[in-house]
Formats: structure tokens, sequence, C-alpha cells
């Protein structure tokens, strides 16, 4: 029986699995074809089911993608809570010091370093973690400090937090990977915030 919906509310009453199914579909359709590629549409279509059904069980694309990637926070909801402080001045130090304390946590961090680990050996994994990074995360904090160059200002930026979590938790090399977080942040801040509102 097909489990594809003939109505208009999204919703399929008695088919058990679609929320699994739809997460399922989705980690394909991120890993195979990048995030900015990977529509609620393509989704919903390998799922076999409603775009409507999508939206109801995760909102939008970047929710889906949190969970489909089992993030255990909402990074770009996190980067939000930032810059509505609007204070660029900080900006960079309240990033690393909220990123930090997210990656310091185990649990928390493991989905985030496999993806790394996978980015690191696979094109498709390496596009996907880009254009999230990139589309989701490190836009809004350049468009919050209001700076020229912002596509140089993104780059930059992703080199800074990509390169702190291979050193720091991928490849655990000392002493950063035991410094604790007042250090790393007051080592590291200077270089981040230049790239964010500073002089290239």
């Amino acid at each position: 029986m097909s489990e594809r919906l003939t109505g208009r509310t999204g919703r399929r009453p008695g088919v058990s699995g679609a929320r699994e199914a739809i997460l399922e579909a989705a980690r394909g359709a991120f890993t195979e074809r990048g995030y900015e590629r990977a529509t609620i549409r393509v989704v919903a279509a390998s799922a076999g089911v409603d775009p409507a059904l999508v939206h109801h069980y995760f909102g939008n694309k970047r929710q889906l993608f949190v969970a489909a990637m089992s993030l255990p926070v909402n990074p770009a909801q996190i980067i939000e809570g930032l810059v509505a402080a609007n204070e660029t001045d900080t900006l960079g130090e309240r990033t690393l010091r909220t990123m930090l304390t997210v990656w310091d946590d185990e649990v928390r961090r493991a989905p985030l370093v496999a993806m790394i680990r996978a980015a690191m050996s696979d094109d498709h994994a390496a596009t996907m973690i880009k254009e999230f990074m990139t589309a989701e995360i490190l836009a809004q904090l350049v468009r919050a400090a209001g700076s020229d160059r912002p596509d140089l200002r993104t780059t930059l930026l992703a080199s800074q937090i990509l390169g702190l979590m291979i050193v720091r938790y991928v490849l655990r090399l000392e002493p950063l990977a035991s410094a604790d977080i007042d250090t790393v942040v007051e080592t590291v801040v200077p270089n981040f915030q230049r790239c964010l509102t500073g002089d290239l």
C-alpha cells in the first residue's frame, strides 16, 4: 500500500514510522546532495510522504538537519541568540565561549566530531557541513557584524572554528586539548574577532 499522502494536511494517519522514514531520507539527501540542494521536497519524495508532513514533524530544513544529524543543539538558534544582543565588539568572545561550552561536553560533541571525521574523508559530507555552517551559522555572525568583505570573513571564521574543533577534539593535540575554556578563549578570540570585525 502506498504511504504517500493524499490529503492536504500533511498528516499520515494510521501509518507508523513516518518520522523515522523522513529522518533516514534526510540523512541520505544531506549527505549525497549537500545542505543547499537537499530541499524539503527532495526529502519528502525520498521518504514517500507529502512535504507538509516533513514540516509538521520538523518545521523547516534547518531543524530537519539538526534532527537527522543527531545534533544535541541547534547551532543556528544559538547564533541567533548571540547576535540578538547587538554587541558586535564582544560577539567573537561570546560565540567562542558558547561553542566551547557545548563542545566540551563529550556527549553533545560526539555527533559533531563524527561529522567532521566523515568530512575529512568524504567529499559529500564535506559539502554538507560546509554549506550548513556557512549558510546557517557563520553568515548570521557576519551579517550581524556588518563588516565589509563578508564572503572572505565567512571562510576565515570557518577556518578558525573547524581548525579549533579538529585540533582540540579530533586530533586532541596537547596542551590545547586539555586547556580550560578561559585559556582557549583568551588565546583564540583576538584573531577570531579580527576575522569578524577587524581590518583584513
